[in-house]
């Protein structure tokens, strides 16, 4: 039996040409040959065109509010540790909404995978700037040009203790599931930043433009930090964005062993019975 079969008679709702296409086959792949359980693996989504994704692929989902696909995966991964679990969904509705959650997720070392589509845009509601909009960037908001900074996600989840960064583009199929791949097997938070065009809002940044603005890491050790942060803001300072695994640290304990209640009894959450006299016993002053 096939598994992780993407879904053949819905109507699937991204524009003709949306890179979300690409990516759907992207993870499907790298689960089906990762052999994966479906039945054992999640996605949590927020609200966007990206979060629509688990939507489209046979497996257990969570489709909840704009911003909150991370606390969301949390949960699920300390209620079940064993399962495998991603948290997905787009630059605005992961480093705009749910920032907060983005930058405390990082510092707790979740074992799951933060895949987030990055077409520096907001799709689904008609393409505003959105966290990671270049300056100047003419939108249908900002008609004149974006005028803030643009976020920096790679640097940032680096400097706050992120042990897994990489960065893809869907236009490298080939790369981008390697990446995907690797960052699933990982032991702690992955985040894998995945540049995805939108052809219908962002006229700026074209599957060519990507083409034209990435290149493949090569000569470059994922285990140096300060080489890695350095050359996230080099990146984005020269609009040349490199393509792998930017940095990694490995033998990080996670969210989920530093639990107090996982130290001494590995048994799933959900799989406990509460007896509630010890728990009155505990709350007596």
């Amino acid at each position: 039996m096939e598994k992780f079969t993407i879904a053949k008679n819905e109507d699937i709702a991204w524009c003709p040409g949306c890179g979300n296409f690409t990516l759907l086959k992207i993870i499907q792949q790298a689960l089906k040959e990762l052999d994966l359980d479906p039945l054992q693996t999640v996605i949590s989504s927020g609200i966007g065109q990206a979060a629509k994704m688990p939507q489209y692929i046979d497996l257990n989902f969570y489709n909840g509010l704009h911003g909150r696909g991370l606390p969301v995966a949390l949960a699920i991964k300390m209620a079940n540790p064993n399962l495998t679990v991603i948290a997905e969904g787009g630059d605005g509705d992961m480093y705009g909404e749910g920032g907060n959650h983005f930058l405390h997720s990082v510092r707790r070392n979740p074992n799951i995978l933060h895949l987030v589509h990055d077409n520096q845009v907001y799709g689904l509601t008609k393409g505003q700037g959105s966290p990671t909009s270049t300056v100047g960037q003419k939108t249908s908001l900002q008609v004149n040009g974006v005028v803030n900074t643009p976020f920096n996600p790679i640097a940032t989840a680096i400097s706050l203790g992120a042990t897994f960064v990489g960065r893809a583009f869907t236009g490298d199929m080939q790369g981008a599931k390697e990446i995907i791949k690797e960052a699933i097997k990982h032991n702690g938070y992955a985040l894998v930043d995945i540049f995805d065009p939108c052809p219908t809002f962002n006229k700026t940044n074209t599957f060519k433009w990507y083409k034209e603005h990435t290149y493949k890491l090569e000569e470059h050790d994922p285990y140096d930090r300060e080489k890695a942060i350095s050359l996230a803001f080099k990146n984005l300072d020269e609009e040349m964005f490199g393509l792998g695994i930017i940095y990694r640290k490995d033998n990080v304990p996670t969210m989920e062993e530093n639990i107090e209640l996982y130290k001494s009894d590995k048994t799933p959450l959900y799989e406990r019975r509460v007896d509630m006299n010890k728990v009155l016993e505990k709350l007596k002053p």
